[in-house]
């Protein structure tokens, strides 16, 4: 009997500690004999200052939309983690022609979308017939990026076919020089053609893509959910569980979320604050590396912005290294060219306007507008990488151009409008900006100022048949020295011209948690949180 009692009690013991062993296991998120689960990365709560327009990133242009589209979406060639170089994406391999007319792309193969459906060949082509067979209201980036719809002379792409499950060849009608990197570019992200057929209208409002993260929940201005894609291709990732991206629009209130607890990353800080997070041991900065761009644009076609000596007279008339003392407190510098200079073919023999009064008095005189006149100015209601408060900048413009007869009346409306607004030329006179996709200069002066743009990126409707001749030699070359040259020569006319006023190059500040891991602030501003995680 005693024998058996103590052999019931050892049993008893070690079943206890086997449970016990199970709950701890478990408790602390790391991987179990008989789950087989990766430890949890947790879950990370961005802060930002405005909320997406649309998530199926090929009807957007704002860089709010397109972080999020970055966590759903893979496209076919991806940036590296630091830089706008190319690697394998959905697509493992690619070949060239020599003549770089056709690019033959070999695909990953078992990848799923997150609806179960196949990625394959077929779905590539359907996402680009789509695009192509589309519109400017409707896809503005493949406009600024390929050219041109189908039936269009600007056109890049000539066809898109599946040669094989694993194979799709792309036939351009002219080279471009940039391809890849175009392709790169989160608006091009792949989506499940089941998906596209099955909402609609509606999936602007329900993605579905082949990332690391699923799409969940949007409630407007507030939050957007994402969660970890358990079968995603990239095997080991994505770390986190969850994203959540915020909105709080008030920068120091954003940062108070984030030094209580509420947030654990936030983007768009006030310059004033930087001191006061790396003075905090429980937080940490990541900066962005800059290639960015904010400017004050004129609409080219209504008056008097159609007359170049008002735009050369209110280029006298910005005081930007105040701007940047004031508003950007040393995280800037000041912009000359509409393209920073971390861009190849940056022209650095342009010399800038000046600030000068005088000067633009004087040009104005000339132009028929002694007295001045009176405009509205659109300003942004976000903040901005390139612009960390677009209505007191906004404010500082206009009492510098009131000292030169200039009376402007600000306006600003909701973002999303905002943008739709000036895409189709209503704004006369706006604050914007830009930052770079691809880090190409063809991103910068084809995408915003070429005449082929106008509908999408080109919010001044400027149009130049030199600059557009330039630009376009320039994406059929391959000589990078030969491309700057046309790049310089098209800064140079752009400068003459005035369409806008380049204001600040910024070096963007984001803060969070001293937990964070594996998180880098990509150039382009699309950062994905695919090796994030939270201690």
């Amino acid at each position: 009997m005693k024998k058996k009692l103590t052999g019931l009690l050892i049993f008893v013991l070690v079943l206890s500690l086997a449970l016990m062993g199970c709950s701890s296991s478990k408790s602390n998120g790391e991987k179990g004999k008989d789950d087989g689960k990766e430890k949890s990365g947790g879950v990370l709560v961005y802060a930002r200052g405005g909320d997406a327009v649309k998530l199926d990133p090929a009807t957007v242009t704002d860089g709010e939309s397109l972080i999020v589209a970055e966590q759903i979406f893979d496209t076919l060639v991806n940036y590296k983690k630091e830089t706008t170089e190319i690697e394998p994406g959905l697509a493992k391999s690619w070949n060239v022609s020599d003549d770089g007319l056709t690019y033959t792309f070999n695909l990953e193969e078992g990848v799923k979308f997150h609806d179960g459906t196949d990625f394959n060949a077929e779905a590539v082509v359907k996402n680009f017939d789509r695009w192509a067979n589309g519109n400017v209201e409707k896809f503005p980036y493949y406009q600024s990026q390929f050219g041109g719809y189908k039936g269009e002379k600007a056109a890049v792409i000539k066809e898109v076919k599946a040669i094989d499950p694993k194979t799709v060849e792309f036939t351009l009608f002219r080279p471009q020089a940039p391809f890849l990197k175009n392709l790169a570019m989160t608006p091009f992200g792949i989506s499940s053609p089941a998906a596209i057929e099955k909402y609609g209208d509606k999936y602007i409002e329900n993605p579905v893509g082949t990332g690391p993260f699923k799409f969940k929940e949007w409630k407007r201005n507030d939050t957007i959910t994402v969660v970890k894609n358990e079968n995603y291709w990239k095997k080991g990732l994505p770390k986190l569980d969850t994203v959540i991206l915020k909105v709080i629009k008030d920068n120091s209130a954003r940062l108070n979320a984030l030094i209580k607890g509420d947030v654990d990353l936030i983007d768009g800080m006030n310059p004033s604050d930087i001191e006061k997070v790396k003075s905090d041991k429980n937080l940490q900065i990541f900066e962005r590396p800059s290639m960015n761009l904010g400017y004050l644009g004129f609409n080219v076609t209504k008056k008097p912005f159609d007359n170049v000596k008002v735009r050369q007279a209110l280029s006298h008339a910005v005081n930007k290294e105040a701007l940047i003392k004031n508003f950007y407190e040393g995280t800037a510098e000041p912009a000359k060219n509409p393209m920073p200079p971390s861009v190849s073919g940056y022209n650095d023999d342009i010399v800038d306007y000046n600030y000068d009064l005088d000067k633009a008095k004087k040009l104005l005189e000339e132009a028929g507008y002694k007295d001045g006149f009176s405009v509205d100015f659109w300003t942004m209601p976000v903040v901005r990488p390139y612009m960390p408060n677009g209505q007191k900048v906004a404010e500082a413009i206009q009492a510098d151009f009131a000292k030169i007869g200039v009376k402007t009346k600000i306006v600003t409306m909701e973002w999303g409008t905002y943008l739709e607004k000036l895409a189709k030329g209503e704004a006369p006179m706006y604050i914007v900006g830009w930052t770079g996709d691809n880090g190409d200069a063809d991103n910068f002066l084809y995408a915003l100022l070429d005449k082929d743009a106008i509908g999408s990126n080109n919010n001044s409707q400027y149009s130049n048949d030199e600059v557009h001749d330039l630009l376009i030699k320039a994406q059929t070359e391959t000589d990078e020295a030969k491309r700057n040259d046309y790049y310089k020569k098209a800064q140079e006319i752009i400068h003459n011209d005035a369409p806008w006023v380049p204001l600040a190059h910024s070096v963007p500040q984001l803060a969070g948690k001293s937990t964070i891991e594996g998180f880098f602030p990509h150039p382009t501003g699309s950062q994905s949180f695919v090796d994030t995680s939270v201690k």
